[in-house]
């Protein structure tokens, strides 16, 4: 009797140059989930600096008055843990695991050298802006930066 052993490789729905240009439009910073929150702080009175290299993780927002980094993570990339925004590609699972792991480990290293400088450190989820939310998490985020 003859074993048969199929293998199914699961190829990408888009062509290498769709999947390329795709992935070149995907920004790192000036999100438009940073940009809302930026937005509101601005509003609210508060002034900050953005992607201060100087810092550890390079903050998106810096309120040095309050000594306060706020990181504005997506979902995907920072592998937001039980959020339906994070869900890992069936394509090159392996990759994509290992980058998603790869920025949550640097996340993780640049949360505490912050912490260990006395910073406070904020970080707001992608999924914590969508409209059914976002204004609770707005309205939160004043007392959560002056609150010590």
């Amino acid at each position: 009797m003859k074993t048969v052993i199929t293998i199914f490789i699961m190829a990408d729905v888009h062509s290498k140059l769709t999947r390329s240009y795709n992935m070149s439009r995907i920004k790192g910073k000036n999100t438009k989930p940073e940009i809302l929150v930026r937005k509101f702080l601005f509003d609210q009175g508060f002034r900050y600096r953005l992607h201060d290299k100087s810092l550890p993780g390079k903050p998106d927002i810096v309120l040095s008055k309050y000594k306060t980094a706020i990181f504005v993570h997506g979902c995907f990339w920072h592998g937001h843990e039980d959020c339906k925004y994070y869900v890992v590609p069936k394509t090159r699972t392996e990759w994509w695991l290992n980058k998603i792991n790869t920025n949550t480990l640097n996340d993780n290293k640049a949360i505490s050298a912050l912490q260990n400088l006395s910073w406070k450190v904020i970080v707001i989820w992608e999924c914590e802006l969508k409209a059914k939310i976002v204004h609770n998490t707005l309205k939160a985020l004043p007392k959560r930066i002056r609150d010590t």
